[in-house]
């Protein structure tokens, strides 16, 4: 936790780590403000790295983000989450709405369809996964992508456990939607934001925010999935702002 002022607890997306809030400037300039509480979901970075699918389901993913909070000593906060961390976030809102202060998503959505982990990454993930490890995906991934990785995003793939990553991709993929009549009754202020060359995400947020009655869609331009949270200024001239108002 650094900063002072109201929580806000920021989790990341897939195969990353709580370490890229730091890395992309957000957590230097949210504490000027708040208390900045991040984590690594299970799975990533120094948290605990289960091998069976199940124990990555979403019910307890949301009891890691509520412990995270009482260990803190935060009885409410505001939250942001970046893919897997705003899909969390949506989840979180529906099951614990008086512990949140405002829900941020970035690049989220409140569904996930089958393909998707192929679809963001590259399709033979799970092969790579099998036969080389952590540098294989990351390797498959930058081809995919047609450049290298930021020295973040890399670093942050690298340090994570083939096998764990695997459970939680196939676990990632089998959990339930969240309904959108759960979506509609979610009440607290939100900003649901993704960028232009994500349709799938664009096309969640913006219903997301046509079924909430506190929220706000916002498109970053240009922006795809990967690229959502870099660089950080043009999100936090929304985000900011947004979070400063309530």
């Amino acid at each position: 936790m650094v900063g002072e002022g109201a929580p806000i607890l920021l989790v990341h997306g897939s195969a990353l780590s709580k370490a890229i809030w730091r890395g992309f400037g957000y957590t230097k300039a949210l504490r000027e403000h708040f208390q900045v509480i991040t984590m690594d979901l299970r799975g990533h970075g120094l948290s605990g790295k289960p091998t069976t699918p199940a124990d990555y389901a979403m019910d307890l993913l949301v009891a890691d983000a509520l412990a995270v909070l009482d260990a803190a000593g935060a009885q409410q906060a505001h939250y942001g989450g970046y893919s897997v961390g705003a899909r969390l976030g949506f989840s979180l809102a529906v099951a614990a709405p008086e512990r949140l202060l405002s829900l941020t998503t970035l690049g989220g959505t409140f569904r996930i369809q089958p393909g998707s982990i192929g679809q963001l990454f590259f399709a033979e993930y799970d092969a790579a996964l099998h036969s080389g490890g952590m540098p294989a995906f990351v390797a498959g991934w930058e081809a995919r992508r047609g450049r290298p990785l930021d020295a973040q995003t890399r670093a942050a793939f690298l340090a994570n456990d083939a096998q764990a990553l695997l459970a939680y991709f196939r676990q990632t993929e089998a959990d339930a939607p969240v309904p959108e009549a759960e979506v509609a009754a979610i009440e607290v202020p939100a900003l649901l934001m993704a960028g232009t060359a994500d349709p799938a995400r664009v096309a969640d947020s913006r219903r997301a925010a046509e079924l909430m009655p506190q929220a706000r869609f916002v498109e970053l331009p240009g922006r795809n999935h990967g690229s959502t949270l870099v660089p950080a200024q043009p999100v936090l001239d929304d985000w900011l702002p947004f979070l400063l108002s309530l």
